[in-house]
């Protein structure tokens, strides 16, 4: 097969895997919290900024950590999250989270037992 002139892959349709679905290379992030190179979110996680500035930063396992986090945010602080002071405390955590010290846990918190 020949290629018309020019860069092949600007030619080229966008390449299948063997079952027929499109095949896209790991969005790799330098991770904020594991300090390493690692698999990044498929999408930003809001549209804005901050959720750029996630996307650009934060790993998939890390995000899953933020989300076991924010879980045990919502049940220790009985926070209702469709309430925007709920919405902006869990921005502010999230914030802490990857990008500050890490946020607090609660001081009555309990880890479930293993």
């Amino acid at each position: 097969m020949r290629f018309p002139a020019g860069d092949p892959a600007s030619v080229c349709p966008t390449p299948y895997n063997i079952y027929g679905s499109i095949h896209r290379m790991a969005h790799m992030v330098f991770c904020v919290r594991f300090k390493k190179e690692m698999e990044g979110l498929d999408e930003p996680p809001f549209d804005s900024e901050f959720g750029q500035k996630i996307f650009k930063n934060v790993s998939k396992a890390a995000w899953a950590e933020w989300v076991d986090r924010q879980k045990m945010l919502l049940n220790e602080y009985r926070l209702q999250p469709w309430l925007p002071q709920a919405q902006q405390f869990l921005v502010e955590q999230m914030e802490e989270f990857f990008f500050g010290a890490g946020s607090a846990l609660p001081s009555e918190y309990v880890p479930p037992a293993q």
